[in-house]
């Protein structure tokens, strides 16, 4: 036997489950006879036998039950199988799985998806969250469309994949305002002995803030490392120290997390890239959060929105550090 009948099997499947050959030929609208047929191949095929008389019934043999736990795993998967086919014919939607690397900033995240779920053609969304070697072996086996990283796709790693760039963003110092009212000082100086949030070893800017740091000869107080942008936000609005994100997003963060601008770094520059199996981008899904990349994450009018920002929270900076001096 090379194959297996998966006809046969479903007609002992039901013979068992029905307790005789004449219910199963009502449920499977065939005659006893032709069951029996069926059955005696399906033996012959396998080698064993599956179903005895037991007085004016069948029985299930020892070897047929183990036949039959196989079969109730099979026929329910095919079951589900259907079930999910229907469920897609009545959605008609498009299945997009995505992965975001726990470093890149999780409001720029979901700016940049969000125009996804906006298509004309109904988007089914699967995000997936962790860190990027992970996920990208994922990608490599198609269980993910693309990965968002803050970085391009490593060249020490065995996977094919192309790493397309979405956009920069230079990169701002945020503060709780209790906080930025205890230091002393003009950008940088000021965060001389600061306690700092600092972006953990898989953040791709964090090598080049230290060298940023050393070149100034300036050494804050690192009171924490965090792989997770959200958890650093959540950090710093607390009050625990000041903490980086792009520049991009500034208005956002100023809004979200009742922050303040402390002062912008406009000599390290945080990239995001799309990467994914295909050179050319075609998923509908992928070819949006691109579009809204150029035009609406790290664009003029996201710049513009940013810089206003910076001006108002720096001048409240300004009149408080003034304020306290005068004091």
């Amino acid at each position: 036997m090379t194959t297996l009948n998966y006809k046969h099997l479903r007609y002992f499947w039901t013979v068992a489950n029905a307790g005789s050959i004449a219910r199963a030929s009502e449920l499977l609208h065939l005659t006893p006879q032709a069951i029996s047929g069926q059955l005696r191949e399906l033996e012959d095929a396998l080698g064993i036998e599956l179903l005895r008389r037991a007085g004016r019934g069948l029985e299930v043999t020892d070897a047929g039950r183990r036949i039959l736990s196989y079969a109730d795993e099979i026929f329910a998967l095919g079951d589900e199988l259907l079930a999910v086919a229907r469920d897609q014919t009545t959605r008609k939607s498009l299945p997009f799985t995505l992965g975001i690397a726990d470093s890149v900033a999780k409001s720029v995240a979901h700016r940049l998806v969000a125009p996804a779920l906006q298509l004309s053609e109904s988007v089914r969304l699967v995000c997936r969250e962790g860190r990027l070697t992970g996920l990208l072996a994922d990608l490599s086996v198609h269980r993910l469309d693309m990965v968002i990283a803050d970085r391009p796709m490593p060249p020490n790693l065995n996977v094919r994949g192309y790493s397309h760039l979405l956009g920069e963003s230079d990169l701002t110092v945020f503060g709780a305002a209790d906080l930025i009212d205890t230091l002393n000082g003009d950008f940088p100086d000021l965060l001389q002995g600061a306690p700092w949030l600092m972006p953990g070893d898989d953040v791709a800017i964090r090598p080049r803030l230290e060298q940023w740091f050393e070149s100034r000869h300036l050494y804050p107080r690192i009171v924490g490392e965090f792989d997770d942008s959200a958890l650093i936000k959540a950090f710093g609005q607390a009050g625990t120290g000041l903490f980086v994100a792009p520049t991009a997003i500034a208005a956002y963060v100023c809004e979200q997390y009742r922050v303040r601008i402390v002062g912008r770094i406009d000599t390290i520059v945080e990239q995001l890239f799309a990467i994914t199996t295909e050179r050319q981008l075609s998923h509908p899904a992928i070819v949006a959060i691109s579009q809204a990349a150029r035009s609406e994450v790290f664009g003029n009018d996201a710049l513009t929105n940013s810089g206003k920002a910076e001006k108002m929270a720096t001048a409240t900076h300004d009149v408080r550090c003034a304020g306290s001096k005068i004091g």
